[in-house]
């Protein structure tokens, strides 16, 4: 046996496994877009009891991602920026609240928080807050969009551009919930005299407000590199919304 061969088997030995290729990333990124569309027909289609659809949902987007070879960190949830994630997430809860307050103290503004389908007693509009949108709401879409897309995502480009890409496809998961928006007294008083173009208006205000705010919480979740500060502001922006509206609803009695 040569010299060479000797030499050359140790290192053959040892040589690390290769990468996924490219392709195996793009469909696995596809796999989770679809898994979506498919979570969101059952959620606003089906209507299929959000409260176990999300976390089921949410569990089993990770595992795959997990699967395909994404780590903690690549997720954002390592341990080792839960304590900046908590601080920007706490942060922002406190940004949002203060302007949900003046927003609902102010009669030019009280309206837009008089949706019909948070006119609730105080024990629901807790329970809304604290368990229905956090369990079935906040927790699927943090973990979609700006953890396993994020992840995956960031395979194939530039942090720019996943945070351009989750934003717009954030946007685009909340066209079927924009449906629902005309239980807003805001919102149906802004489109009433667009006529059988109001839906379409709702539609795509919608989407492009829900894609700036994924901006935002991508922004938030970048700066952190924890998905603890997006979803501080996701549950912030939904969650007080409710609690405040209890409030509106009283004030406009």
């Amino acid at each position: 046996m040569s010299s060479h061969a000797l030499t050359q088997r140790p290192t053959d030995a040892v040589r690390p496994p290769r990468p996924l290729r490219p392709r195996r990333h793009v469909t696995a990124t596809v796999l989770v877009v679809l898994a979506l569309v498919g979570l969101n027909v059952a959620d606003h289609v089906l209507h299929w009891d959000t409260l176990w659809l999300g976390p089921l949902g949410a569990v089993g987007l990770l595992a795959f991602a997990r699967w395909t070879g994404l780590t903690w960190a690549q997720l954002g949830l390592s341990r080792r920026t839960h304590a900046a994630g908590a601080r920007w997430g706490l942060g922002v809860v406190g940004v949002v609240g203060l302007v949900y307050l003046v927003g609902v103290l102010l009669p030019a503004t009280r309206t837009a928080f008089l949706d019909v389908r948070y006119h609730l007693p105080p024990a629901g509009a807790l329970l809304t807050a604290f368990v229905v949108i956090p369990l079935g709401t906040v927790l699927l879409e943090e973990v979609a969009f700006r953890s396993v897309l994020w992840g995956l995502l960031s395979r194939h480009a530039r942090v720019g551009w996943v945070l351009v890409g989750s934003s717009v496809l954030f946007g685009l998961w909340h066209v079927l919930p924009a449906l629902g928006s005309a239980g807003n007294a805001a919102v149906g008083a802004a489109v009433s005299g667009l006529g059988a173009l109001a839906p379409v208006a709702v539609t795509a205000g919608t989407v492009l407000f829900t894609a700036a705010g994924g901006l935002v919480a991508g922004e938030l979740r970048r700066r952190s590199g924890s998905l603890l500060a997006s979803v501080g502001m996701h549950w912030a922006t939904n969650a007080l919304g409710v609690l405040f509206g209890v409030l509106a609803w009283r004030l406009a009695a």
